[in-house]
């Protein structure tokens, strides 16, 4: 099983987000020191290189003797990056959804609050600003970008209440272009914009102007990385038993009784060309996409921002 993983009966014996994101970046770190990636993160979390013609005041020279590289400590206000968190909090993200909650693996929702968690608390590690905004149809929540310890304790209070079942009376559509216009506009300095969603629109011109507000981000100047996430087994393979099903649309409550297999060929192809399209959008417009499973741990979301931000420094 892989360290990083969480599964769903783990994750219920932790009381706070912050806690468990510690949990997962430390493994995730480990990680790297055993792979190939081998010495790509030392250091990085007190620490940054010494430019030729600062001061030398700030030298750790103990650290010196170790390595025989100049590094000088890193205190609070230093800001390297800003980072804007964005999490779809549409109803389909609440995708899947059982009776049992006791045996309830992450759904989409509760991966994106992991993965949101483990980057704000490797965001503080490495001193950059982070920010979260939430949306369906509207914005929901909207932070300014900071690196304290009071902004990221602001921040996985509003990603805990994000673990708390959908109310069954209540729904909220996908339709998130106007909240993603509004978040390019109030994000006034150049930041990386991490977008998690599983861009699932109610219709083809809500799916357009979805991708004209996310070239609003880049025309803005914002480096974007987008998590697709899914649950591949159910979503894109469509992978359920040859017995009758009651399936419902969760932010229409629609209903559709079928047996799976009668359609689970068209469905694939239709969902192949899906993807197809969205790696299209996301190369013209210079988005980088990862396809993020929610059955697999957090390492597919840490290791494609480290790697970014690596690129942008």
């Amino acid at each position: 099983m892989n360290s990083i993983s969480l599964h769903s009966q783990r994750v219920k014996r932790f009381s706070k987000l912050e806690f468990i994101a510690k949990q997962v970046v430390e493994g995730f770190i480990t990680g790297l020191h055993k792979s190939p990636f081998h010495g790509f993160s030392v250091e990085f979390a007190e620490h940054r290189l010494y430019n030729n013609g600062e001061s030398t005041r700030h030298i750790d020279w103990k650290l010196y003797a170790r390595t025989e590289k100049l590094f000088v400590k890193r205190y609070e206000e230093e800001t390297n990056l800003r980072c804007q968190i964005v999490i779809d909090t549409s109803s389909s993200m609440y995708f899947p959804v059982k009776e049992n909650d006791s045996h309830l693996d992450v759904n989409k929702i509760g991966f994106s609050t992991y993965a949101a968690a483990s980057l704000v608390h490797l965001l503080k590690k490495q001193r950059d600003a982070f920010g979260l905004s939430l949306f369906a149809d509207n914005v929901e929540v909207h932070t300014d970008t900071r690196s304290t310890t009071t902004h990221s304790q602001l921040i996985f209070s509003e990603l805990e209440k994000l673990l708390l079942p959908l109310a069954k009376d209540r729904t909220k559509r996908s339709s998130g272009a106007q909240a993603l216009h509004e978040i390019a506009d109030k994000l006034k300095r150049r930041s990386l914009v991490i977008l998690f969603s599983d861009m699932i629109e109610n219709s083809e011109k809500n799916q357009d102007d979805l991708w004209n507000a996310l070239q609003h981000l880049k025309h803005n100047k914002h480096e974007v990385i987008l998590f697709h996430v899914t649950d591949k087994k159910k979503e894109l393979d469509f992978d359920f038993e040859n017995r009758p099903y009651r399936f419902v649309d969760m932010e229409t409550g629609e209903e559709l009784k079928l047996n799976p297999l009668e359609v689970r060929e068209a469905y694939q192809k239709s969902m192949r060309k899906f993807e197809h399209d969205l790696k299209l959008k996301c190369g013209q417009y210079s988005i980088d996409l990862v396809q993020a499973d929610i059955s697999k741990g957090f390492d597919q979301v840490l290791l494609p921002y480290l790697l970014k931000r690596k690129k942008l420094f």
